[in-house]
């Protein structure tokens, strides 16, 4: 069983991922109450979403570029730097299309953050890489849990919601300053004709193949993939992840990515509304109330690191996804608003795990050398379920309302489900023959 050892830089992107979680999970609660400001229909609030995919597509084809110029650490504080300056421009700003831009400028910077971590991750710690992710994604649902009850809090007091964005920013200022007072360093940047010849020791394993491989990397025959990794002229026998395409394992897992972010970005933009007009709550408790989500994926998380060192991933994701089902049925089913929340905790418990795992396998099959681009498409994921699905489930709302709606999330569920079947029949090792 591997064994997952933390070291300063894992927790430092344990923090930094906590700190675009504060801002994600507390961006949800956020949307109805600005949508009340200006006056807009659930349909066009949920432009917000779409603006969050479009900056995950600009910060998906940004990040392997900058990664290969500045390094993979590098990368990561300028998206934190980028979210800092998008959060002070959102909560200052009043107008629709203002508040759109800024959200454009905030995710893009928050999808270099994600994928700097995760391949930061995914190299330090290797066959223990997917406990690292789930326990890094436990970070971002911890300081999630956090956002919507201060959102809660301050609106109870009739103070708004913006003095949570200037939390977010001194938290970013804090632990960058902690980091440079303990002078932790994220990695550098690697040699191209290093990360080369060790990709293919990495996933070859065939010391012939190395030997054919080393002259074109060293001698910079190779042209650059738009991720930084080198294409061979001839194809590596067992390579197919890291030189040219990327395999259809990594594209099933795309898609899975793709469906999950849908599942747990409607969640987030519109379970207060459903809390409001379904469950009876008020506009502050249900914004609090967003956190028992959030809550259920940090314990899912919390305790999914040490369950992912033991169970093969497709297999724990497909139980996760019944939990989730279970906890969406108590959820929507529930009229009182206790009851809705507990519906909300176990929603959160299994929704915990979709992404770690997912993006875990996509990574792992598609090689060491395609890391960075294997994580900016993966972005692109994420830039297509947020920008369809609450779009489309708000335009359902303005229709039939938020609780009917929301039954299009068993719809998702069910289609992770199955495609989660097919990534394991994908990724099973081939029967050795007889």
């Amino acid at each position: 069983m591997p064994r997952l050892t933390r070291d300063s830089t894992t927790w430092l992107t344990y923090a930094q991922l906590g700190l675009w979680g504060f801002f994600l999970y507390g961006f949800g609660p956020v949307v109805p109450l600005l949508r009340d400001e200006q006056g807009t229909s659930a349909a066009v609030a949920g432009l917000h979403s779409t603006a969050i995919a479009v900056g995950a597509l600009l910060g998906g084809a940004a990040f392997a570029p900058l990664a290969r110029r500045v390094g993979r650490g590098v990368a990561s504080w300028v998206g934190l730097g980028g979210v800092a300056v998008g959060i002070t421009a959102f909560g200052t700003l009043r107008p629709l299309p203002a508040t759109l831009a800024s959200v454009v400028v905030i995710a893009t910077a928050g999808m270099l953050v994600i994928s700097g971590v995760t391949v930061v991750l995914t190299a330090r710690h290797g066959a223990a890489a997917p406990a690292a992710l789930t326990e890094a994604n436990a970070a971002c649902a911890g300081m999630g849990i956090l956002a919507p009850l201060v959102i809660g809090v301050s609106v109870a007091a009739g103070l708004g919601w913006r003095p949570v964005l200037a939390v977010e920013v001194a938290l970013i200022a804090s632990v960058a300053l902690a980091a440079r007072l303990f002078r932790v360093r994220l990695p550098q940047p690697t040699p191209p004709a290093a990360a080369a010849v060790a990709a293919v020791e990495s996933v070859a394993g065939d010391a012939a193949a190395v030997e054919q491989m080393r002259p074109v990397a060293e001698s910079g025959l190779a042209g650059a993939e738009p991720g930084g990794a080198l294409t061979p002229s001839g194809p590596v026998r067992s390579g197919a992840g890291v030189f040219g395409r990327l395999p259809r394992a990594y594209w099933i897992a795309w898609v899975l990515m793709a469906v999950t972010g849908s599942i747990e970005v409607c969640l987030s933009l519109w379970t207060a509304d459903v809390l409001r007009s379904h469950a009876g709550m008020s506009s502050g408790g249900a914004s609090a109330a967003v956190a028992a989500i959030v809550c259920g994926m940090f314990l899912g998380r919390l305790t999914g690191g040490r369950i992912a060192l033991r169970w093969p991933p497709a297999m724990l994701l497909l139980v996760a996804l019944a939990v989730s089902m279970g906890g969406f049925t108590v959820f929507w089913l529930a009229p009182i608003g206790w009851l809705a929340v507990t519906g909300l905790v176990v929603l959160g418990v299994g929704n915990a795990l979709h992404y770690p795992l997912a993006i875990s396998i996509a990574l792992a099959v598609a090689g060491p050398a395609a890391a960075d681009r294997a994580a900016g498409w993966a972005s692109y994921s994420m830039g297509v379920g947020f920008g369809i699905a609450p779009v489309a489930l708000g335009a359902v709302a303005d229709r039939v309302g938020p609780h009917l709606s929301f039954l299009l999330l068993p719809g998702f569920i069910a289609v992770a489900a199955l495609l989660t079947v097919r990534l394991g029949r994908a990724v099973r090792p081939p029967a050795p023959a007889v």
